[in-house]
């Protein structure tokens, strides 16, 4: 039999918030080199009923400057670090974070974007789970009572319908991944990793129960983050959305960054395309502009460069993005629909750009 990791409260971190002193049959359960729970709530990651989301101590919500998009759902996000331990600060990448950590990602459709009252029907719940060989990703389907999510590592599809923030019907194939479609997303080289929990990202405000506060000056003070300097000295992504803090040109560089990146990077899955779209590459030429393609074929097009200055239209990279046709779409992600604001923005900012391509 495999071990048990199971933290007592009584070595929980006191600051982790609202720590009790002694151990307790509702305190958050990680289990490793174990079989692998089928329900959610074995986990106990939220008290009272697990459709509120009410966290469980030590679990510890976030949220990102610029989210993956994935097909219009809404996200919740959590993560919950063994007491006693921390992850460690990276200026550029993803936190280096312990063995036993545990990001909670749940899925779910508005079923009114433009009223968040009318309701919700959650899909989904993704775990990553730090394990000594590397991170292990978990899906677990929610009921159609909402009431609890089982383990599907098989993927699977669900027929979703919501009224769009236009105020239209829609309705989307939402795919649930199998366990090897998340790897698609998260692994660099050959190692599984994290897509968003970079200092850049989440460097921001949140409102917490006690108040709000920068994220990563709390996860510091909760002692749930090391070697965080000022947190003036860590830089901000830009928020994809936010116009009137940012230029077109950052926001859709920082879309770009988190969308396609985690594979066009110099040592991701997409390497060999010679694309960097890091928002930290500053060389035009690296993130697109008149970088003609590998290799020419379908995927481009027949336009010869990404990116091409003033012409959205020549450019590859919005031909890939605004395609749900399979060999030609970009991102390669488990999604059916356009992101047609995202889009939208890309191509505002390549109709800005000046120059030409020879």
């Amino acid at each position: 039999m495999g071990t048990v990791l199971v933290i007592p409260a009584a070595v929980c971190v006191a600051a982790l918030q609202g720590c009790s002193t002694e151990s307790s049959e509702s305190t958050v359960q990680v289990h490793l080199n174990r079989e692998t729970p089928v329900r959610l709530s074995s986990y106990r990651f939220f008290v009272g009923r697990m459709a509120d989301f009410q966290p469980n101590e030590g679990v510890v919500p976030y949220d990102l400057n610029t989210p993956l998009f994935s097909d219009y759902t809404h996200k919740r996000r959590f993560v919950w670090i063994p007491p006693g331990s921390s992850a460690a600060y990276a200026e550029n990448g993803p936190l280096e974070l312990p063995i036993g950590t545990v990001v909670v990602k749940t899925f779910s459709y508005l079923n009114d974007m433009g009223d968040p009252s009318a309701g919700e029907r959650i899909i989904e719940t993704r775990l990553l789970v730090r394990t000594a060989s590397g991170w292990e990703p978990r899906v677990y389907v929610w009921n159609e009572a909402q009431t609890e999510a089982e383990l599907d590592q098989a993927g699977s599809i669900f027929e979703a319908n919501w009224v769009h923030s236009d105020g239209e019907s829609k309705t989307n194939r939402y795919i649930i991944p199998d366990a090897n479609k998340c790897k698609s997303c998260h692994v660099t080289g050959k190692t599984v990793t994290l897509i968003g929990l970079k200092a850049a990202n989440l460097n921001r405000d949140y409102d917490y129960a006690e108040g709000r506060e920068n994220q990563l000056d709390y996860w510091a003070r909760v002692g749930a983050l090391s070697g965080l300097p000022s947190v003036s000295q860590v830089q901000k992504l830009p928020v994809w959305d936010d116009s009137k803090s940012y230029s077109p040109a950052d926001r859709a560089r920082a879309w770009l960054d988190v969308q396609c990146a985690h594979c066009h990077n110099p040592e991701g899955p997409a390497r060999t395309s010679a694309l960097d779209l890091r928002y930290l590459q500053v060389d035009p030429i690296q993130f697109g502009v008149c970088k003609p393609p590998v290799a020419a074929g379908r995927g481009a097009g027949d336009k010869l460069f990404d990116i091409v200055p003033g012409r959205p239209d020549d450019s590859i990279l919005v031909f890939r993005i605004e395609s749900t046709e399979p060999g030609i779409q970009m991102p390669e992600l488990p999604i059916k629909l356009v992101h047609q604001e995202g889009a939208a923005l890309v191509r505002e900012w390549i109709t800005g750009l000046s120059g030409s391509c020879k």
